[in-house]
Parts: structure tokens; sequence; C-alpha cells
């Protein structure tokens, strides 16, 4: 029997303007409250919205990996502190001791890590879309974790991606495969505190840009 065809939803005016808030409320979150558990069906519920992202051929490469192990994570904050301490020396005085003053990661108070790979060897889709452009593979990755980010954010949670780490030594460290290439890692928690504005513009690291959204024509 075939399915029922259905019309696509109706999205309204109030709707339209509460997504558009959803958007601007999608912060970097890197302060959040270690006594406040993740209730495990909000998790589910992020991750689930996360495999509707779209993905060049419907390859769906991305692999979530929550890491709960105390070893492992501090591992991780280890190489964190490592890969920190290096970009600061890639600062002049006064703008490393800037940089040296920001907090860049929730490590050590998320109550929820999870380590976001690439599948580069999956085989699902059989290639299709990125024979001439391998790198789509990664970008669905990137599609998944935004879809994650803001399911997270409807539900009263924060999301933090830590890019200040060695990937290699994170795909040692959880023992996942060689074919899987990091891409996120995310901490995701209760934030400690909400603000609209970034926490870089926030703390002086930088401006606000006032360009805002570019369109240029060819």
């Amino acid at each position: 029997m075939a399915s029922r065809i259905m019309g696509p939803p109706a999205f309204d005016d109030a709707f339209i303007q509460t997504l558009d808030t959803l958007f601007a409320w999608r912060r970097d979150v890197r302060r959040f409250r270690p006594d406040a558990a993740v209730d495990p069906d909000s998790l589910r519920a992020c991750l689930a919205a996360a495999q509707r992202a779209p993905s060049v051929g419907n390859s769906r490469p991305w692999r979530f990996v929550r890491v709960s192990d105390p070893a492992r994570r501090a591992a991780i904050a280890n190489s964190f502190s490592r890969c920190n301490a290096a970009a600061a020396e890639g600062y002049d005085a006064a703008r490393a001791a800037r940089y040296r003053a920001l907090k860049l990661a929730g490590l050590n108070e998320a109550p929820v890590h999870l380590a976001v790979f690439c599948d580069d060897a999956t085989d699902t889709g059989l290639g299709l879309g990125r024979a001439s452009m391998p790198e789509t593979l990664a970008y669905s990755v990137v599609g998944a974790v935004q879809c994650f980010w803001l399911a997270a954010r409807a539900r009263g949670l924060g999301v933090g991606w830590v890019s200040i780490l060695e990937p290699a030594r994170v795909t040692g460290i959880l023992a996942v495969p060689e074919t899987w290439r990091l891409v996120a890692y995310l901490c995701v928690g209760h934030p400690v505190e909400e603000h609209l504005d970034p926490e870089l513009e926030r703390h002086g690291w930088q401006a606000e840009d006032p360009r805002g959204a570019e369109l240029f024509e060819r």
C-alpha cells in the first residue's frame, strides 16, 4: 500500500520569528553548571535531530562518540592545555595576555562530552556527489553538528565547540577506527549564564562585524 502523500507544513510568521530567535541564541557556551545533569531523553532527541542533517549522496558520515571515561576526558583536557599554551605563543605580548584571559573551553565543567567524527571510509551513498569535492563528506558532518546544536539550544542546553585540540591524539585516546577523522569536540550542558552577544565580542577579543550578511553578485 502506497504511503499517503502529505503536503508540507505551513510555517507562519510567529514560527519564523521564533526560528530566527533560536539562531540568534545559538551561542558557543564555555561555562556550564557541573551540578546539572543532561536529561538522557533530551540528548537522544538532539542526536535524532542531527540525523536529519543533509549529507552528500545521503552518505550520513557522522559518528558521535560520548566520552564518559574520566581518564580519557582528562587526556583530552591535557591536549587542550598544550594546544592552548602553544596558540598563545603565536601572538604578541599584549594580545597573548588577552588570549590567556579568555575561557575557550568548558571541558572541566560540562557533564557531556561528544566527539564527532567523519567516517572517511563509509560506503553509504557509493561516493555519490563527492568525486570532485571529497571535502563535502566532512562538510556533511558540520551540518549534523549544527542541527544538534540548534536542537540543544531549543531544549535549554548549551553547546561549546572545542577546536584547540590535537586531532590525531584525540582519535588515539578514544580508540576509534583510523578512518574516522575528528571534526568537532562538543561540550554539552546547562549554561551558567545566558548572553545574546558572542563571548569574544563581550570580552573585547574582537569588535562586532558591522557588515552583517553580504551577498556578492557575479
